[in-house]
């Protein structure tokens, strides 16, 4: 490992764009198959690895979404959670905020509770033998309607007082975020934050969308804000927190190379960007897998990666008072 491989390594981090379906990895994939008796359309481990070769993001949603039909009890969840959780703290996570796609579970006559204590579940065991703190969003899948979004809320209701917010997810083109206004509304008022994805594949008018008509507190990717100067100087203004990912960007074409990456020039614009991972299992690589991508690719230093960890606390949904010692933390390292 090279000296700037450890540093990044041993940075404390926290990750906000994170879809736990998404750590599903071919191994527990298999794993899980068996344990719950289903056949998979691949032969081996690595047929499944062969697989993960995408060019659009409909191509990784639907193995995504094929993968995740292993998932079925508590256990499942849990199992997938820790491995998760232990990936994450060995990248130096002390904090993680997880998506999560009930509808791609319930819609498969998996009861929400077993697809919620089970995440929990693998939550308190991550805070328990890591120490590493995390708050779980549940994401609507923007390619179903609305009514659906607002079912999935409702199903939810036993469990909102552990769940942190609601996001938007899965295809984005031709499905801009004012199709959901009225549930994100909705979830307002039930006390719930806000975020969205935008401006990955749509345009910068949809992150305009997602602020104006969702009124988020986090933006998921918003690469194509820089499109828009505008738009730019808005989010800057408003030091919204943008969510980047950029192994998903380059897996998904989103950009041509880690060396065509935006993420300096995000920076030098005052956007309050952070690192994250994404589909890990599919993207080729964890939290410090794309800190250490761009860090190569763009040429960022360490005062530039420390900052994009501080970004990542700071615009984490942890109290001031929580954030506190693992500011501490990050300034005692760097």
């Amino acid at each position: 490992m090279t000296e700037l491989d450890a540093f990044i390594t041993g940075l404390p981090k926290a990750e906000l764009h994170l879809h736990i379906e998404g750590s599903l990895e071919p191994e527990l994939m298999v794993a899980l198959a068996r344990r719950n008796r289903l056949t998979l359309p691949f032969a081996s481990v690595e047929e499944v690895r062969a697989a993960y070769n995408f060019s659009k993001l409909q191509d990784f949603l639907d193995i995504y979404y094929a993968g995740a039909d292993v998932l079925r009890t508590a256990e499942d969840f849990r199992d997938l959670a820790t491995a998760y959780f232990d990936r994450a703290a060995a990248d130096g996570v002390v904090h993680a905020e997880i998506f999560f796609d009930p509808q791609t579970h319930t819609d498969r006559g998996i009861p929400m509770a077993e697809v919620v204590e089970g995440l929990f579940a693998g939550m308190a065991e991550a805070e328990a033998q890591h120490g590493l703190t995390s708050k779980l969003i549940l994401c609507f899948l923007r390619h179903l309607d609305e009514d659906a979004a607002f079912a999935t809320l409702k199903a939810a209701e036993p469990w909102l007082d552990r769940i942190a917010g609601v996001g938007l997810d899965s295809s984005e083109l031709g499905h801009p975020p004012s199709k959901f206004a009225r549930v994100f509304a909705r979830a307002g008022e039930m006390g719930l934050m806000r975020v969205a994805h935008a401006g990955e594949e749509g345009p910068a008018d949809y992150v305009r969308e997602a602020l104006d008509l969702l009124h988020i507190d986090r933006l998921d990717h918003g690469n194509r804000s820089l499109d828009d100067p505008e738009l730019v100087a808005r989010l800057a203004a408003e030091q919204m927190v943008l969510t980047v990912c950029p192994l998903s960007n380059v897996k998904l074409c989103v950009v041509g190379d880690i060396a065509d990456h935006p993420i300096d020039a995000m920076l030098a614009a005052g956007l309050k960007a952070t690192i994250n991972s994404d589909d890990p299992a599919y993207f080729g690589g964890y939290v410090a897998d794309n800190y250490r991508a761009v860090a190569t690719g763009r040429g960022l230093d360490r005062a530039a990666l420390k900052q994009l960890a501080r970004n990542s606390i700071t615009g984490s949904f942890l109290s001031d008072a929580e954030q506190a010692p693992l500011l501490a933390k990050l300034d005692a390292y760097a």
